[in-house]
């Protein structure tokens, strides 16, 4: 099935070392959802400026910037490296930046990396908890690498088949969907489920009475 043009799908790196792997690994399921017709873009967090500041100020250029650009997509993609059993420090910053107008109903992925064979269970664990609080679609597939830095090619692709796989199809399943999400037809479906007459055998009373 090939989605739309207009889904949109942004990735978001924790890391903010240039060419991270987790960069990488975000980068490849972006091409995962660009195969199956989605606009992607990787969001660069150095980009942003996203300095600390007092919470009741304005938010800055950049903040601004970061929620339009997360705003404008369909489809969420996160990658964050493990530190210290939870999610990096600047990914939680740019995080704590937005809100709802950003991910409510938004369909995300999320992979994390570790340096070492425990994976990154942890970081996306946490990672899962506050996408959740922010209303957002989190698929059920979320990929944990271990030894991160065994994994990718100097170019910058999966040294093997398997993690490319999986990190493909995990950006097949974020732009499909969210094109089932946002298309009209999945909308009115979900209109007149919500509609549709109570049934009563799922009351507790009715099975009560008739068992």
């Amino acid at each position: 099935m090939s989605t739309s043009q207009s889904i949109h799908v942004v990735g978001i790196s924790g890391s903010l070392r240039p060419m991270s792997f987790t960069r990488l690994a975000v980068q490849t399921a972006l091409h995962g959802a660009e195969q199956v017709g989605a606009t992607v873009r990787i969001l660069d967090l150095n980009d942003y400026g996203l300095e600390f500041t007092d919470v009741t100020l304005p938010l800055s250029p950049g903040a601004l910037r970061l929620r339009q650009d997360v705003q404008s997509a369909q489809g969420i993609i996160i990658g964050t490296p493990e530190y210290h059993s939870s999610f990096s420090g600047v990914l939680k910053h740019a995080l704590d930046l937005m809100g709802f107008e950003q991910f409510e109903g938004k369909i995300t992925g999320l992979i994390g990396i570790s340096g070492g064979d425990l994976g990154a269970i942890n970081a996306l664990n946490s990672l899962r908890i506050v996408c959740r609080s922010l209303h957002a679609w989190v698929v059920p597939e979320q990929i944990s690498i271990s030894y991160g830095s065994r994994q990718f090619t100097p170019e910058g692709s999966p040294l093997s088949s398997e993690l490319e796989n999986k990190l493909v199809e995990m950006g097949r399943q974020v732009a499909r969907f969210s094109y089932l999400h946002h298309s009209q037809q999945a909308l009115e479906f979900l209109r007149l489920w919500e509609v549709a007459p109570q049934n009563p055998g799922g009351d507790d009373r009715f099975r009560r009475e008739n068992a």
